[in-house]
């Protein structure tokens, strides 16, 4: 039950570090053998009955956002990480009722010959205001 006088909640949801075999890259060899890749996806929430009601109707169901997330990374090959990040997050704001979405994507061994933790991109969307999920 919401407190007089207090907002509703901001609520986001977070899927940190998703690790998924992909077939991504400039090079032939990227995009034939493929590599792992690690995803994260932020969403916020217009509003989020949720936390009153504690029922999964009342939020984004984070299996059905890993799911899209899978699928989305999975079908289709392409050059850069920011046209991937960029699919993956417009995705995200066509099935979910989410305002805003930052997606990462990240390759933990790029084929680059330096050492690095990894070489990735981030995305951000916010839906225009008055446009929903469909």
């Amino acid at each position: 039950m919401p407190v007089p006088g207090l907002p509703n909640p901001l609520v986001s949801i977070h899927l940190k570090n998703v690790s998924i075999h992909t077939n991504h890259g400039v090079s032939e060899a990227e995009r034939e053998v493929g590599q792992r890749m690690l995803f994260s996806v932020d969403l916020i929430l217009p509003e989020c009955p949720a936390t009153e009601t504690d029922e999964i109707e009342g939020t984004i169901d984070y299996g059905a956002v890993t799911e899209l997330l899978v699928e989305t990374a999975t079908e289709t090959g392409y050059l850069t990480l920011e046209r991937l990040a960029a699919v993956i997050a417009e995705r995200m704001l066509e099935n979910f009722d989410a305002t805003w979405v930052k997606v990462s994507a990240a390759k933990p061994e790029p084929p680059i010959p330096v050492n690095m933790d990894f070489a990735g991109v981030e995305v951000t969307l916010t839906r225009e205001p008055g446009t929903a999920a469909s």
